[in-house]
């Protein structure tokens, strides 16, 4: 309905118009007619007055009219110089807008130009003269009179443009109402699809294939969208389990070792290797507790960022030399610098963060041989272990929260965040966390700093 009322709207000013054009045109076009009929008649007169013949002068008027197409004849008056008229006949006529009187309105002969708009007794008419020449000398002037709303008088346009605007109207919303038709179609059933999303109902069937481009992008977009969702739902309730799994088994392990030691299963020396693994156990809870904690705090906005100038390449090299000497075991690592010095507006402790989380990472995949460089440039960190690599399934899922890799969840118990925490850390920082390349032989996950950083 809206397209039908913009649609009506539309004709209706197009309406309007076009009357006023015809309007104008018809009029300008009918005193040119009124101007070519005074020149002629004028030329006429001046060749057969010699016989004083205006009875067949008035004829041959009536035929011009006629082959002119002037539905409504002019009054035309053949004068002498004085402006007495020297005619009588049907071109002279009676009911125009001058009435005989005997003159012609003095205004006209006063007037230089050829084209005078007059108002008689209260109409408007338009006067149109030409001097009429014999042997070179004016004897006298042809005036052509007709008012305004004659000249103006275009009911048959007038109707024909009726005619084309409600046919185009007509065709112009039997167009819109089958191509709405057509449209609406797929727009209602991705309209009803997103309903049963909405409800948690992913299995949904969409034409794909529709004609139109645009519709064809939304209704793809949107299976795509819906076989995403249902991809995350599954993964969801998959992280979902092995995160309670996770958390469960630390609680458990801690409640059988402590009740051991409390109903004195065990004494002595296995007592404080009970107590130890106990301790061990709880700190590994903490730090899961921690890093929920903490992707909380990011994910809403509650961790602080305090940027300073700092010198990257003595970062760097700070941050890889404390890691190293926290592992318990010696680990292969290379920092590798650039000779000039590399400056950032960043926050030292949130980067120390997400190195020291891929250098864990890293670790984790090297195992009892490897090793691991960190590599800076002036638009990048590198971090790049020679590990066995991640599987090519997993890689667009390592950005993912609380997912872990299928050979990470039988080495080492976590959430799933370090990857995900580090990436909106990065971001935070005016940077992007990136899986840079993983293969066999290595992985490579890349620190890239913005142009504006």
């Amino acid at each position: 309905m809206r397209y039908l009322f913009t649609l009506v709207i539309g004709l209706l000013l197009l309406g309007v118009g076009s009357m006023w054009w015809i309007r104008q045109t018809t009029v300008e076009n009918r005193l040119n007619l009124m101007e070519y009929l005074a020149v002629e008649t004028a030329d006429r007169f001046g060749q057969s007055t010699a016989n004083n013949d205006y009875g067949r002068l008035d004829r041959r008027l009536q035929d011009r009219a006629r082959i002119l197409q002037m539905e409504n004849q002019p009054q035309l008056f053949i004068t002498d110089l004085e402006g007495n008229i020297l005619n009588s006949g049907p071109m002279k006529g009676g009911g125009g807008p001058h009435h005989a009187s005997g003159e012609v309105p003095a205004s006209v002969f006063g007037n230089e130009d050829t084209i005078i708009k007059l108002n008689i007794n209260g109409q408007q008419v338009y006067s149109v003269k030409s001097p009429i020449l014999m042997n070179d000398l004016q004897t006298g002037w042809v005036v052509v009179m007709q008012s305004g709303d004659e000249l103006a008088d275009v009911n048959q346009e007038y109707r024909l443009l009726i005619v084309l605007l409600l046919g185009l109207g007509l065709l112009g919303w039997i167009v819109i109402y089958l191509l709405t038709k057509k449209i609406l179609k797929p727009i209602q059933d991705v309209a009803q699809a997103a309903a049963q999303v909405r409800e948690g109902n992913y299995d949904i069937k969409l034409d794909s294939n529709p004609k139109e481009l645009e519709i064809h992008q939304l209704v793809n977009s949107f299976i795509d969208m819906t076989n995403r969702l249902t991809q995350l739902e599954q993964m969801r309730a998959e992280l979902l389990a092995g995160v309670t799994h996770d958390l469960k088994t630390p609680v458990t392990s801690i409640s059988g070792l402590v009740q051991a030691v409390r109903d004195g299963v065990v004494t002595g020396g296995e007592r404080q290797e009970f107590l130890d693994i106990t301790l061990k156990e709880i700190q590994r809870l903490q730090r899961m507790i921690s890093d929920l904690l903490d992707f909380n705090s990011l994910a809403a906005g509650a961790i602080t960022i305090r940027p300073e100038n700092c010198d990257l390449n003595k970062l760097v090299e700070d941050i890889g030399r404390q890691w190293q000497l926290t592992q318990t075991e010696p680990v292969d690592l290379k920092v590798i610098t650039p000779e000039s010095t590399v400056s950032r507006m960043t926050d030292p402790l949130r980067l120390q963060q997400i190195l020291i989380n891929l250098l864990n990472n890293s670790y984790q995949a090297i195992g009892d041989s490897g090793s691991i460089s960190i590599i800076l440039t002036e638009e990048r960190i590198d971090v790049k272990d020679t590990g066995s690599g991640i599987p090519d399934e997993e890689q667009t899922l390592v950005f993912e929260r609380f997912f872990r890799g299928e050979k990470k969840k039988l080495k080492v118990r976590g959430l799933g965040l370090g990857l995900p925490f580090s990436k909106m850390l990065a971001r935070s920082l005016g940077a992007d966390l990136i899986l840079k390349e993983s293969h066999s032989s290595g992985t490579t996950f890349s620190l890239l700093w913005s142009k504006e950083t």
